[in-house]
């Protein structure tokens, strides 16, 4: 007889399928869900990959606090779940998300892919769509 399994296990064996890196961790790619524009790349731990789901907004892990973080807890600029992706190798994240105030960016551009590599140099070619002084 077969038997069903709990809730827990079920977490556990869709966390398991994925490949964290040394440091327990794997890059997560936010993407627009209507567009198809990436909007910014941070990295998730076990437990970030998990509230994640639970939450169905982004959470994040940040190495330089080592603590994790809810995209938009600050800067009101949250990530609403839409589809969670992972890559053929199971070591990268990609999740498809509505960007609630259009601003990803810690620098207040919608995306942090703000910059086209042109005539050998970096340019700037989206706009600030509101000062960072004023998000956070």
């Amino acid at each position: 007889m077969l038997r069903s399994r709990s809730a827990l296990e079920t977490i556990m064996s869709w966390l398991d399928d994925v490949k964290f890196d040394a440091q327990g961790l794997i890059p997560a790619i936010a993407q627009d869900y209507r567009t198809g524009r990436i909007l910014m790349m941070a990295w998730m731990n076990r437990e970030a990959l998990q509230l994640t789901a639970e939450e169905q907004r982004a959470v994040y892990y940040s190495r330089s606090r080592q603590s994790l973080w809810r995209k938009g807890e600050s800067s009101g600029h949250v990530q609403k779940l839409h589809e969670l992706r992972l890559d053929c190798d199971a070591d990268v994240i990609i999740m498809q998300v509505e960007q609630i105030g259009g601003i990803a960016c810690h620098t207040g551009r919608e995306s942090c892919f703000y910059r086209i590599w042109k005539d050998g140099e970096w340019v700037t070619t989206d706009p600030v769509l509101k000062d960072p002084e004023e998000i956070y």
